[in-house]
């Protein structure tokens, strides 16, 4: 779940607004400072992009188990055709295919850049989203009392000590759990808003709604953990200006929230600000009634998001060697279709591993079957791969991580169970 910041957050980052107002010398000096410790962490790091698809995202027509016969027994109205016929699944493997309106994330799948996991997911039994949601992001399933989120503990606790603002960056007004805590992290609605091309009066105006807006609770710009991480974040904004960073290589976003945070985080890893986790959501995934099938409701999300994840490696080109993006979901849903046409609150789901040195190709993971016998509690995908052993590959094979017992406390991450999702 995403977290509200508190009051005192808003006026902290009102503050790096207001002082920002008058271009003082002490501020230009304060920002130019901030820039050179930016230019340094731009040799090339490696990035982590999380998307969370809020909200419980069916994996089983997502990723679809054509090659299991309770599939197609299960969900008569809502089942997505075998590969080969009209509006078919885009067969993977011979047992699983993509949905059909993800025919955007095709090729980099056949690449080899594109991995996918499924039966994926959290051993917590609970069915609320907000729980669920909140045990993700802290990385400590059933425990309610965690205060900060598995990224941030991953900034605090990686070796890369370099000394940037822009280490964690959510897209978005407010900063989700996943990146509160002990760790410097920013949330930044729109990097447009630092822009510089106006001049000066316009700039000045625009801090002042921002000020206005982030002070009311909106969050209409951005919202620092401290007045001095804010500080130096806007002189890095101002002098690198990652937002006139077009998109490259003919990638066209689509118009949408997520196609939107995806471009901005590409014009941070393009600025090299020295970013190292961003974060973005995506929700819309509760799909109690009318989900459809090749079409529909569903199939409308998973076009813009496959569009969107495509759009961005096509825009970093060369740079996707550099960069992973991990996607999760809170749970998944029941086998059987509702009597609205649609699912209900399941577990076990599916996730994407893209980018860097993924080894791609392949559908990973234990299938258990959709056998009822086999399922979770009767009536739901059972879960074989807890979401700490996936992500905990991630970050040791991609990011380095070298302590994952201080990412995931309580949590014995064995290497035995990591999937070789990375190479």
């Amino acid at each position: 779940m995403t977290c509200t910041c508190d009051r005192r957050v808003f006026v902290k980052a009102g503050g790096v607004a207001l002082m920002a107002l008058g271009l003082d010398p002490v501020f230009l000096t304060r920002a130019a400072y901030a820039v050179r410790r930016g230019d340094r962490a731009a040799d090339r790091k490696k990035t982590l992009i999380c998307l969370f698809q809020r909200g419980a995202v069916d994996g089983l027509n997502m990723v679809v188990p054509h090659g299991d016969p309770f599939y197609y027994k299960e969900r008569p109205r809502i089942a997505v055709p075998r590969p080969g016929q009209p509006g078919g699944a885009l067969d993977l493997d011979g047992h699983f295919g993509l949905h059909p309106a993800m025919a955007p994330l095709a090729p980099l799948y056949r690449s080899g850049a594109l991995a996918v996991v499924h039966a994926v997911g959290s051993p917590s039994t609970t069915r609320s989203h907000f729980d669920a949601q909140d045990y993700m992001e802290t990385g400590t399933p059933d425990l309610k009392a965690t205060t900060d989120g598995w990224m941030n503990r991953q900034l605090l606790h990686a070796q890369d000590h370099t000394d940037t603002p822009f280490k964690g960056v959510a897209m978005g007004p407010q900063l989700p759990l996943a990146l509160r805590g002990a760790a410097p992290a920013l949330a930044i609605d729109s990097l447009q808003s630092f822009g510089i091309r106006a001049g000066q009066g316009a700039i000045r105006d625009r801090l002042t709604t921002a000020f206005e807006e982030l002070y009311q609770g909106s969050a209409s710009g951005m919202v620092a953990a401290s007045s001095q991480e804010g500080f130096e974040a806007l002189g890095v904004l101002k002098q690198k200006r990652p937002g006139d960073i077009e998109p490259a290589n003919g990638a066209a976003y689509p118009r949408g929230t997520l196609g939107r945070s995806l471009e901005q985080l590409a014009q941070l890893i393009k600025a090299d600000v020295g970013l190292e986790i961003g974060f973005a959501d995506v929700s819309g995934w509760d799909t109690h009634v009318n989900q459809g099938s090749s079409e529909g409701q569903l199939a409308q999300r998973l076009r813009d998001f496959s569009a969107s994840l495509a759009a961005f490696a096509t825009d970093l080109g060369d740079r996707m060697q550099d960069v992973v993006v991990l996607t999760m979901s809170e749970f998944g849903r029941t086998v059987a279709e509702n009597g609205n046409v649609g699912t209900d609150h399941g577990h076990g789901t599916a996730m994407f591993v893209l980018g860097g040195a993924t080894r791609g190709g392949r559908v990973l993971g234990q299938w258990p079957t959709l056998d009822p016998a086999r399922r979770y509690e009767g009536r739901d995908l059972a879960v074989t791969t807890d979401f700490r052993d996936l992500f905990g590959e991630v970050l040791v094979r991609h990011l380095g991580a070298a302590d994952l017992a201080a990412v995931f406390p309580g949590y014995r991450n064995d290497v035995s169970r990591w999937l070789g999702v990375m190479g």
